[in-house]
């Protein structure tokens, strides 16, 4: 057998990190544990969950979910930026909530705000801003920005992204490097879910929300990333003493549930 004469070319320290990350973020995950509680009057439920890959790695995620029939999706804008998530929550009477879409320094929000029926902020052409979460008549779905029926009425509209999970499957190519807490939406038919995960990249969190006993148990179709790392927040009005997860900085809008 001939031997080569050359070498492979060796592989940059950095291109192969980045390498290892991905196939990282592409392993297996599993559930090690899944506990609930419900909001009073058992309208929504928090679930916590915690996943581990096949590589050791470790996440928590927080999830509210709601029957659409129980209780409907509402936006409430933050103009000043002196609310945080939980006293919004309380003030408002919601049942459940997270921080809602991407802001500019000038605290602006970037993209679709509908708050009330009430245009905030124009419908805006970004690859970033991939889809719509959007709310009328008390039914709430998720577009992708080019299906979204822009004529129409809505009561509750927010432009954000990337898709996480489509068809109920993991989208392809999400970055899969950058560790930070993230806050999502999912919807269907039937249910709203919004969801915080622990320090994950887009993509481990894509296949989290995809591992095969998530996608039996919660059957998610569509998933939406909402604004992450420090703007991160989860609330939740258990039966007893509301659950915070608060942001590390104020933000412009927030995404809750509230009674029907």
């Amino acid at each position: 057998m001939r031997r080569l004469s050359r070498a492979l070319p060796r592989v940059p320290a950095t291109a192969a990190i980045s390498l290892l990350l991905a196939i990282a973020a592409q392993a297996a995950w599993t559930i090690e544990s899944s506990e609930a509680e419900f909001s009073t009057g058992r309208n929504v439920e928090h679930r916590q969950i915690v996943a581990v890959s096949e590589s050791g790695d470790r996440a928590t995620l927080h999830l509210a979910l709601v029957a659409q029939k129980s209780a409907s999706l509402r936006l409430i804008d933050n103009a000043n930026g002196n609310e945080r998530l939980r006293d919004a929550m309380q003030r408002q009477q919601c049942l459940a909530g997270v921080n809602g879409g991407y802001f500019n320094p000038n605290d602006a929000p970037v993209g679709l705000l509908v708050v009330d029926g009430r245009v905030i902020s124009p419908f805006a052409k970004a690859r970033l801003l991939s889809g719509v979460l959007a709310n009328r008549n008390g039914r709430t779905q998720i577009y992708r920005s080019n299906e979204f029926p822009r004529g129409a009425k809505w009561s509750a509209a927010l432009q954000c992204g990337p898709f996480l999970v489509d068809g109920g499957q993991a989208v392809p190519g999400l970055e899969s490097t950058r560790l930070a807490r993230r806050t999502f939406v999912s919807a269907d038919g039937d249910r709203v879910v919004l969801g915080f995960c622990t320090q994950v990249s887009l993509a481990q969190l894509a296949a989290i929300l995809t591992t095969p006993d998530v996608k039996k148990d919660l059957k998610i179709q569509r998933t939406l990333n909402l604004d992450g790392g420090s703007s991160s927040a989860f609330w939740f009005a258990d039966e007893g003493k509301p659950f915070s997860i608060s942001e590390q900085k104020t933000v412009r809008d927030f995404v809750a549930i509230v009674p029907k």
